[in-house]
């Protein structure tokens, strides 16, 4: 990756989901340093040992905290702000720290990068910013017009800030994968909470390389979304279970949680009207247009009532066996289980589907 040879990366959140798979990955590659800001001291010093690399620099502190951003920011080239708090249910019951981190606190980073000269940030936001019902997605869809407003109001910052988009990315932080496997493996009946719920499904290192293209292609205020498939919660469950060596697992449907969609959205109809289709990904422009609208003449587009929203309902639907196909391809379930303890494909899709 010639374009971050060299460079200076700061990663917010840098011991969580996101942040420890984009360490792992730019380590394999010629960056000079690499800073990672996080609140957890346990996690940083687990990092630390585990990882062993002196390109490694941690810094202790909070997003909501400017003055650590600030520490954190020195010599900055690229910026990757996957700080957050992430939780729906949490977020619902403490809508206020949901503002302080997800909205103050990306401020402070997006500001603090401008400061420091760096050449490009990205923001991680979630599809929960799409017409969001829940206080953790409002707060991202704040996240992202904070963003873009920095992109809007700041037309000659060498600092291009942009966004990216992610659907469930598989055994991350709070994802739901784990805890079917976990309660799979012991025995238990699975916990779902409404089996017709579609969720995307995208692993950590898709989710890096969508960071990667963003680094190095992003306009000014840019949203990037990757494509993905989806699968039913049902399907995950049973897919998982299969793996496991639980054919006919049981279903204890628990019910939506608070705040959670049946259906995940990524692009918004209006969205897509004017997105670029870049093949794995789409790239939607900022609308730089100023507030004098008097300026402009808009006769609107027709085109959008004929398109619809990009949603884990109509994009490809993944069958039993394709979904354990993908969750087989984990690094987490390769370890956990051992590659060579790993049924084939074939069987446990047979056993699954008989």
């Amino acid at each position: 990756m010639t374009g971050l040879s060299g460079s200076t990366v700061v990663i917010t959140g840098g011991t969580g989901s996101f942040g420890s798979t984009m360490v792992k990955d730019l380590l394999g590659k010629d960056v000079a340093t690499i800073h990672v800001l996080s609140r957890d001291e346990a996690k940083q010093d687990d990092m630390r040992r585990r990882i062993d690399d002196p390109r490694l620099r941690f810094f202790l502190g909070d997003v909501r905290d400017s003055q650590s951003v600030e520490r954190a920011m020195t010599g900055a080239d690229f910026v990757f702000h996957a700080a957050a708090l992430k939780q729906v249910p949490s977020c619902e019951f403490f809508p206020e720290q949901a503002v302080k981190t997800n909205v103050q606190g990306s401020y402070n980073v997006i500001e603090a990068a401008a400061r420091a000269g760096a050449r490009s940030v990205v923001c991680l936001s979630t599809d929960k910013a799409v017409y969001p019902v829940n206080a953790m997605g409002m707060s991202k869809a704040l996240m992202e017009k904070t963003a873009q407003a920095f992109a809007r109001n700041n037309p000659k910052s060498r600092t291009v800030v942009s966004v990216t988009r992610y659907g469930n990315v598989m055994y991350s932080r709070g994802s739901v994968i784990p805890l079917f496997v976990q309660q799979a493996r012991e025995g238990r009946a699975l916990s779902v909470t409404e089996p017709r719920m579609t969720r995307f499904l995208m692993s950590l290192d898709q989710s890096v390389d969508l960071v990667h293209h963003a680094f190095l292609h992003a306009e000014p205020g840019d949203l990037f979304v990757r494509k993905a498939p989806a699968s039913t919660v049902e399907t995950i469950a049973r897919a998982a279970a299969a793996i496991m060596g639980n054919d006919h697992p049981e279903l204890q449907i628990i019910g939506t949680r608070h705040g959670e969609k049946l259906h995940e959205t990524l692009l918004t109809r209006e969205e897509i009207v004017g997105a670029y289709d870049q093949g794995e990904y789409f790239r939607v422009p900022l609308d730089a247009r100023s507030l004098n609208y008097e300026l402009y003449f808009d006769q609107g587009e027709r085109a959008t009532a004929r398109l619809d929203d990009y949603t884990s309902e109509n994009t490809e639907r993944l069958s039993l066996a394709q979904t354990i196909d993908l969750i087989r391809t984990l690094p987490e379930i390769r370890a956990l289980l051992g590659t060579h303890a790993l049924p084939t494909l074939r069987t446990v899709a047979a056993k699954a589907l008989a």
